[in-house]
C-alpha cells in the first residue's frame, strides 16, 4: 500500500500550479479546492487511461485480423502478429498503472494526506521566491523559467519538504527522483536527482559557513 505522504506528494504536484502568485491570496479553502482538482485529475487519468487500453486492444485484434486475411507472405504475417502483441502488451501495461490509482483517490480523501499535501501547498506558496533562488543557483547552463513545468514544481516540493518540513535531504531527492520517474520525461529523474544533489551541498555549505 502506497505511502500517506507519497500521495500527499502526488497530489501536491498535481495542485502545485493552481496556486496563487500571490501567497498573500492563499486561503484554507483556496487550498481544499486545489486538492479536489487534483483528485478530479486523478479520476480522469484513470478514465484515459482506460480508454486508451481498450483502443489499443482494439487496433491488436484488427492488426491480428489483417494478418490472417491480408498478408501477402509469411514475413508480412509475422510482423503483423508482432505489432500486434506489442499493443497488447501497451494496454495490459496501461491497465496495470490504471489499477493503481483507485487506491490512490482512497488514500487521496484521508486526513493525514490532505494534511501533508497542504503543508507541501502551504511552504511552497510562502517560500517560492527563496526556493526557486536555490534551484536557480543550482542550475547549470538553464534557466528555471526554461525548466519543464513538472520537474520545476517536482523540485519546488523537494525543497519545501528538506528546508521547512523537517524532511532528510537524501530522503527529499530520492522522493522526488521516484515522482520525476512518474510524471517528467525519459531523462528527468536523472536531470532532477543532479540538481537536488547540488542544491543539498549549497544548503550544507552555507550551515559550515555560519
Amino acid at each position: 500500500m502506497k505511502k500517506a505522504r507519497e500521495t500527499a506528494r502526488e497530489l501536491a504536484l498535481l495542485g502545485i500550479s493552481q496556486l496563487p502568485a500571490n501567497p498573500e491570496l492563499l486561503e484554507a479553502k483556496k487550498l481544499q479546492d486545489v486538492l479536489l482538482a487534483a483528485i478530479r485529475t486523478l479520476t480522469a487519468e484513470v478514465q484515459e487511461s482506460l480508454e486508451a487500453a481498450a483502443s489499443e486492444v482494439q487496433r491488436s485484434s484488427d492488426k491480428l485480423l489483417a494478418s490472417e486475411i491480408r498478408a501477402a507472405d509469411i514475413q508480412s504475417a509475422r510482423t503483423m502478429v508482432r505489432e500486434a502483441v506489442e499493443l497488447t502488451q501497451t494496454a495490459i501495461n496501461r491497465l496495470g498503472s490504471a489499477m493503481e490509482f483507485p487506491e490512490l483517490i482512497q488514500l487521496a480523501n484521508q486526513q493525514d494526506v490532505r494534511t501533508y499535501a497542504l503543508q507541501i501547498l502551504t511552504k511552497v506558496s510562502a517560500n517560492r521566491v527563496q526556493i526557486d533562488e536555490l534551484l536557480s543557483e543550482a542550475l547549470v547552463d538553464w534557466q528555471i523559467e526554461r525548466l519543464p513545468r513538472i520537474d520545476r514544481d517536482i523540485m519546488r516540493i523537494a525543497i519545501a519538504e528538506m528546508l521547512y518540513l523537517g524532511l532528510p535531504e537524501q530522503v527529499s531527492v530520492n522522493e522526488a527522483v521516484q515522482l520525476a520517474k512518474r510524471y517528467s520525461g525519459d531523462e528527468g529523474h536523472r536531470f532532477i536527482n543532479g540538481v537536488l544533489r547540488r542544491v543539498v551541498d549549497k544548503i550544507n555549505a552555507e550551515v559550515i559557513s555560519q
